[in-house]
């Protein structure tokens, strides 16, 4: 799998993990963040979060074209770098629940999205160009499976991280998590509360601090600044990890410099040198036939990155709301960061005893898988009868079984390949829309017969009824096989196919149709408040038309990656 590689790819996919390391450790908690902070209600909540991440994925058009006209990948993306390192350093300050508070959030937000524009798309361009090299071309494919594993890698630490750093802080100050006391606490604020509400939040109080009930009020805004200061120190570490991913992209440039030239500045080259050699252009029509399929398959992610990402909203609603806290026996194993570490040891392990050849090897694996299972079961053994989680915990398990099941997949297309059966990559993303759409139906089967989130506002938006954290574990197994069919297949499509003077920009439209996919994310967040079985279909009737679409337009996109 990592064999016959440019050592490039490994750079920018590592330059790229410690990005992704702090973007997700600030997407894991931000919508709980503004909702504690500020008291935001779902509609507010749903446009600040859908309009960023429009943004975030937006904006690497408009980084592309700044790449392929003025300034290079590289330089863009140093770029980059330094303007999101200003945004999360803003957004890491403690601030008043004011217009100042607000004003710094939005502005950290802004800075964010724009830095990652630069960033984003034009690291990406780098890894194709890699592959543009006959010597490796024939593994384009597995690069961007490759590349998109070690994004999920610093994904898989994100929720751990943000719950490690903001439950300390609210610890340091006597105080524990409760999902509850910030939705009581502003409905006390605004004299929304209910009887029955403050009753429980008297209690609540209590169970914290002893004498609080005496002030609810006092209590409430300490506790609110207590969490949302936690908060602001989990986003800190998207600083830390920044540094370290400008670190390894400017220390290793030797290894990708070759890739960092744009069609523009390579001819600019030519010329200089008296050259003769042109870059290759294809005709007018070719490139129209090229820019329009690969306008058809943005059309058809758009609707994914709308399910998909309802990791970071609804489904993070139903963490919190609809999710039972504690977790007993066997379900313990994957709620803690060693033993989900050691897992990955094992599988690891396993994966290496069935393909390396040599002795040496399997020797090595064994004693891999050896200490793996060890390390596994003397965590286990060693943890709490009942464990208490909080609801970003659940974002760790898409990137976990990224981890696990790319060397799958990655098997299993080559098995195909070689027998000549492999799915072509718009097929690939054809059938990951159809299992996005059975995620969605496992959601609205464990959902029936829960009750609305407009019922359960008098109870602090917590459901009475909880469900087992399987359900929410079982749906993201299954996007996560819906991802590893349609995301790396289409950063490696819109590669192969886009137009050499355009490889920026189409990498950026790619990102931008994640973008619109991104903003409709909201449109799920204004409707929480209904049956939570058809707030999940919608989706599922979303993903199986999408899917459909694109197996009507086949043979088009299959001409066209040819």
């Amino acid at each position: 799998m990592l064999k016959g590689h440019p050592k490039g790819l490994f750079v920018l996919a590592l330059a790229n993990m410690g990005e992704r390391f702090g973007y997700y450790t600030m997407l894991a908690i931000f919508v709980l963040f503004i909702q504690a902070k500020f008291g935001f209600d779902k509609d507010v909540s749903s446009v600040i979060f859908s309009s960023f991440l429009a943004l975030v994925y937006f904006l690497p058009l408009m980084g592309g074209i700044v790449a392929d006209r003025f300034l290079g990948y590289g330089k863009t993306i140093i770029l980059g770098v330094i303007v999101m390192f200003m945004g999360y350093l803003l957004l890491a300050i403690p601030t008043e629940v004011n217009a100042i508070g607000k004003v710094m959030m939005f502005g950290a937000l802004g800075l964010i999205a724009i830095g990652t524009g630069f960033f984003k798309g034009n690291l990406q361009a780098l890894v194709g160009n890699l592959y543009d090299d006959p010597k490796y071309s024939s593994k384009r494919d597995l690069a961007f499976s490759i590349f998109y594993m070690c994004i999920n890698i610093g994904a898989f630490f994100a929720p751990s991280a943000a719950g490690a750093v903001y439950n300390h802080f609210l610890q340091k100050a006597g105080l524990t998590y409760e999902a509850k006391i910030p939705a009581f606490a502003h409905q006390l604020a605004n004299g929304t509360i209910s009887t029955e509400g403050l009753a429980n939040f008297k209690q609540l109080a209590e169970a914290q601090t002893l004498g609080a009930s005496a002030n609810l009020s006092a209590f409430g805004s300490h506790y609110i600044d207590k969490l949302s200061e936690g908060y602001n120190y989990g986003f800190a570490v998207a600083c830390i990890s920044l540094l370290i991913s400008l670190t390894i992209f400017l220390v290793f440039r030797k290894y990708y410099k070759k890739a960092d030239v744009t069609v523009r500045e390579q001819e600019k080259v030519n010329r200089a040198s008296g050259n003769t050699t042109h870059v290759e252009e294809l005709s007018p029509t070719e490139t129209k036939q090229r820019v329009i399929a690969l306008c058809l398959v943005f059309m058809v992610v758009i609707f994914f990155w709308m399910a998909f990402h309802q990791n970071g909203l609804t489904l993070t609603w139903f963490a919190r709301d609809y999710t039972s806290s504690a977790v007993v026996g066997l379900n313990r194993i994957g709620f803690k960061l060693p033993t989900m570490v050691m897992m990955i040891i094992s599988f690891y392990g396993i994966l290496g005893l069935t393909q390396l050849k040599s002795i040496g090897g399997k020797v090595i694996s064994t004693l891999i898988l050896v200490a793996g299972v060890a390390g596994t079961y003397a965590y286990y053994i060693g943890m709490p009868e009942v464990i208490n989680i909080t609801p970003e915990i659940f974002q760790q398990f898409n990137p976990f079984f990224i981890i696990i099941l790319t060397p799958l997949s990655v098997g299993l297309f080559s098995i195909l390949s070689n027998k000549g059966k492999e799915p072509s990559a718009p097929r690939k993303i054809g059938m990951g829309m159809f299992i996005a759409a059975l995620a969605f139906i496992l959601m609205s089967i464990g959902s029936f017969g829960l009750p609305t989130p407009d019922v359960i506002k008098a109870t602090g938006g917590v459901s009475n009824f909880l469900v087992s954290p399987n359900l929410l574990i079982s749906t993201y197994f299954t996007l996560t096989i819906a991802e590893l069919f349609l995301s790396p297949m289409g950063l490696s499509f819109v590669s192969r196919v886009a137009p050499p003077k355009y490889k920026g920009l189409m990498q950026g439209g790619w990102l931008a149709a994640t973008a619109v996919g991104n903003y409709c994310v909201a449109i799920i967040g204004h409707l929480w408040g209904i049956q939570l079985w058809l707030l999940w279909g919608i989706l599922v009737v979303l993903c199986v038309l999408s899917g459909l679409f694109i197996f009507s337009i086949m043979k088009k996109l299959e001409a066209v990656a040819k």
